[in-house]
């Protein structure tokens, strides 16, 4: 997994390449959330589009990184989810849990210019 970031507005994109999950880096998103913050950025979107797989491990480290952002202040939410992830957050559950988007300007705008 590789994790690239950019700006919009106020608004920092994680771009998440490859799969989240055990032993693959799943931790580095944990580590860049948390980078992010101590730096003072609260409006977080984590733009899904090229992950093609994520177990258990890569969903807890997602749902971290949301606790983490929240408990800070900020907001974490996704956009382009893949309809097997989307699937997936319905399942757990945590489709009530994340705000998702499907497309990045509408994601980009709902943080508004409050955060």
């Amino acid at each position: 997994m590789t994790l690239s970031e950019r700006t919009s507005g106020n608004v920092i994109i994680l771009d998440v390449q490859g799969n989240i999950q055990l032993g693959s880096g799943a931790e580095l998103m944990r580590d860049k959330v948390r980078s992010l913050l101590h730096q003072g950025h609260r409006a977080l979107l984590v733009n899904l589009a090229g992950v093609g797989y994520m177990d258990s491990a890569g969903l807890g480290e997602l749902v971290q990184a949301y606790a983490t952002t929240v408990k800070q202040g900020g907001s974490l939410k996704l956009v382009h989810a893949t309809k097997r992830l989307h699937d997936l957050l319905v399942i757990t559950k945590l489709s009530t849990v994340f705000e998702s988007f499907d497309d990045e300007s509408s994601a980009v705008s709902s943080f508004g210019a409050a955060t």
